[in-house]
């Protein structure tokens, strides 16, 4: 009864250790501003300027580029992009369109890369976003090709959008702003300097919100940015925790064996966790430092990255019942090969360049 009391409190107080490391200045510096531009981004960007442009019969050098850009400014989750993906393919967005949104979106969440970029490091933020983005068009290309046939006499019709699709110069001007803020709280400068930026562009943006924005505008803001708060940061902090007891339980001599090193099978493992340990958007991004501690190589935590935000076993079985099982099967075969290759490639520059 003792032992499991004692074994008890180690777990909790790996939790707690964890806990208390990632409620750090820098952390908060980065998640903060995030929120508030993830609540604009939601709030204040027409929906027509993100979906007017994704049907089949919008060029292929437009449709691609705006489902990628789409899928970052909604700033959505993981579990989020399904039911905005099942939309946009019911409405008659494209194939490929349509998968370069399902995979960019969740990929690229502003929150997840300056998570990602905050307790891991820039190089595994950098190479997420810029592979993300790559792959989803990738994908989605290839997707559209290889069943373009089929999707020819699909009767899938497109819906036009006849709503204005700009986004006004007032509101540009505030992201600015907002993301001014996130560059400068995150940024290594003297903190007397940080400070009295941070003070600066926070005053600009109240001003601004107060007089650029109407009242209704910037309460659409502030609800959405309160949505994503309580939505999300409960989890983060569930998520720190269990990774601090992971930590506790789970021997690093297991994990460098399994991924230690930099092998496509070591990658491929990174990948299947993904898939098969599923965890909400941001979760991941403490699970995933916990396993570069306990001795994770980086190509393999790379994969590892790529793969979770797009493949588990629900989005699985949701895309299969929208898509069917032919084009599902292509999917998760090009996603599951593609993250491991990446983590490889990516795991053998280091090695060269270190």
């Amino acid at each position: 009864m003792q032992s499991m009391l004692s074994w008890l409190l180690t777990l909790v107080q790996g939790g707690w250790s964890s806990l208390v490391d990632y409620l750090s200045a820098h952390v908060l510096m980065c998640l903060v501003p995030a929120f508030f531009i993830a609540g604009a981004m939601s709030a204040l960007i027409p929906q027509e300027a993100i979906t007017k442009y994704l049907g089949r019969a919008a060029k292929p050098w437009v449709a691609y580029p705006a489902a990628a850009a789409s899928g970052f400014l909604l700033a959505v989750c993981s579990c989020t992009i399904l039911p905005l993906f099942a939309g946009i393919w019911k409405r008659g967005a494209g194939l490929g369109p349509a998968i370069t949104f399902l995979f960019v979106g969740p990929a690229v969440n502003i929150l997840a890369l300056t998570y990602t970029g905050g307790l891991i490091g820039a190089d595994i933020a950098v190479a997420r976003a810029v592979l993300a983005v790559g792959f989803g068009l990738l994908i989605g290309m290839l997707m559209a090709w290889i069943f373009r046939q089929e999707e020819a006499v699909s009767p899938r019709t497109a819906v036009a959008v006849t709503g204005p699709a700009r986004i006004e110069r007032r509101i540009l001007g505030f992201f600015a702003l907002l993301v001014a803020i996130l560059l400068v709280g995150t940024a290594r400068i003297d903190v007397w300097v940080k400070n009295g930026g941070i003070a600066a562009l926070a005053l600009g943006t109240v001003a601004t919100a107060n007089w650029g924005l109407t009242r209704h505008e910037a309460r659409m803001w502030l609800d959405e940015t309160w949505k994503f708060s309580k939505q999300i940061f409960p989890l983060l902090i569930g998520g720190v925790f269990l990774a601090g007891m992971v930590k506790v339980i789970v021997p690093p001599e297991l994990v460098r064996n399994i991924a230690g090193s930099n092998t496509i099978l070591a990658n491929l493992a990174g990948v299947l966790f993904g898939v098969f340990m599923y965890f909400p958007t941001l979760m991941e991004v403490p699970i995933a430092r916990t396993f570069l501690e306990l001795g994770m190589a980086k190509g393999p935590l790379l994969a590892y990255l790529l793969a979770d935000p797009e493949l588990s076993i629900q989005s699985i079985l949701v895309t299969n019942k929208l898509m069917g099982w032919r084009k599902n099967a292509v999917y998760v075969g090009f996603v599951t090969v593609l993250t491991t290759l990446a983590g490889w490639i990516f795991g053998t520059v280091l090695a060269v360049l270190g």
